[in-house]
């Protein structure tokens, strides 16, 4: 049995983001895949509920979000989210895709978007467990660190949880690195793809929902008494979304510091870094690349097959947009990814190893350590001006 399936009875379980895009492109389209709101679910009783198949697979566990989760979202603009994930499947072909709650949650909202026989629900310890917050009231006057990865196609090489296993790994290490002024989420393995049908089992929250999504999550901690955040992505997909969210953010909470930044490894630190241990020309590095290669055989060396590698550098490239991890050009556009790639990769992965992971994650975690200062200092500084009544600040509180 391989390191990502578990078996109980007859019914095989399978990691569906520790799979290939063109493994999961391969299987029958009756695979039951189901979408867990939260971990710790009874897997023999969930192979009873779908009758015993040969295989179900498993997408990554939903964080947050629904009652009793810790961080609880309205209900339309959570289970949009979701919806939107179901469909992706969906829009691949899968016939058996369902959502498992958590018994009790009922959700309402989400029938009516999408059918109620495709939502399954057991007990779940969120359900009776005593009421917990996330993040912890003990967390509030650090920044919160929020990051997002995500689930999609990564060559035949790499598996679709890349970005996921990156962005988790950066934010845990800058949180253990300066500990008394960060703490990290839990993180998000679903994103936006607006390139979601050009390659099988990429996923899509859709930007609308996504957008919803985290702007609301800033509300509620906001109204908690957390006043600085920092929206770390390891999907480059999400980034234009999540500056609209930073935008958002900013407009309804006059007194918070959110951020963010494109994508890791790409500031003062980790530009540096890229260039000091880097082999591959300029187009080496977009997705399932040289950086993401390396990344992947240090943290995860099992989820990687390098006899499978393909490097692809044929982006269709002009001098103002062209693909490099940092991109270059004042162009931006959105050609289908069909274009340039003819395995999902964009770059030269053959040019990975787990050394230059290691010290480009060091180069990461030192990145977001040093941007956690900024955000403290920005706070800082702005909150002494508006307490002094710098500017308008002092004729509103004059008028108060």
């Amino acid at each position: 049995m391989n390191s990502n399936t578990m078996a109980t009875r007859n019914t095989i379980f399978f990691n569906y983001d520790e799979m290939t895009w063109d493994a999961v492109a391969d299987l029958p389209r009756d695979t039951p895949l189901v979408l867990p709101l939260g971990s710790g679910y009874n897997l023999s009783l969930l192979a009873d509920q779908l009758a015993n198949p040969p295989r179900i697979g498993l997408l990554p566990a939903f964080p947050f979000g629904w009652r009793g989760s810790g961080l609880e979202l309205p209900e339309p603009i959570f289970f949009q989210y979701i919806v939107n994930l179901l469909n992706s499947l969906r829009d691949d072909g899968f016939t058996r895709v369902y959502c498992l709650t958590p018994q009790g949650l009922d959700p309402q909202s989400m029938f009516l978007l999408y059918p109620a026989s495709f939502v399954l629900a057991q007990p779940h310890d969120s359900t009776y467990a005593p009421r917990t917050f996330l993040p912890p009231d003990t967390e509030c006057g650090k920044v919160i660190l929020i990051p997002i990865g995500h689930t999609e196609q990564h060559g035949y090489h790499l598996p679709l949880s890349v970005d996921t296993i990156i962005i988790d790994s950066i934010a845990q290490g800058t949180a253990s690195l300066v500990p008394t002024r960060s703490w990290a989420m839990p993180v998000m393995p679903y994103g936006v793809s607006t390139h979601r049908s050009s390659f099988a089992a990429t996923m899509n929250a859709g930007g609308r929902a996504f957008e919803d999504f985290w702007v609301a999550v800033i509300d509620i901690l906001a109204a908690r008494g957390f006043d600085r955040f920092y929206l770390m992505s390891g999907h480059g997909g999400n980034s234009s979304f999540l500056v609209n969210i930073v935008k958002y953010a900013g407009e309804r909470h006059r007194r918070i510091f959110c951020a963010t930044a494109w994508l890791h490894t790409s500031g003062k630190i980790g530009s540096a870094a890229l260039e000091k241990y880097r082999t591959s020309q300029i187009g080496g590095m977009g997705h399932a690349c040289e950086l993401e290669t390396s990344y992947l055989l240090h943290l995860r060396p099992d989820l990687c097959q390098m006899e499978r590698a393909v490097d692809e550098t044929d982006f269709v490239s002009t001098p103002d947009y062209y693909m490099d991890w940092i991109e270059g050009g004042s162009l931006i556009a959105n050609p289908p990814w069909d274009d340039d790639t003819k395995t999902g990769a964009y770059g030269a992965g053959s040019h990975g190893t787990a050394e230059k992971g290691r010290l480009w994650l060091e180069a990461a975690i030192a990145e977001k350590a040093a941007h956690v200062e900024e955000i403290h200092e920005q706070h800082e500084r702005r909150e002494k001006r508006r307490n002094e009544g710098y500017g308008l600040w002092g004729k509103f509180k004059k008028n108060k």
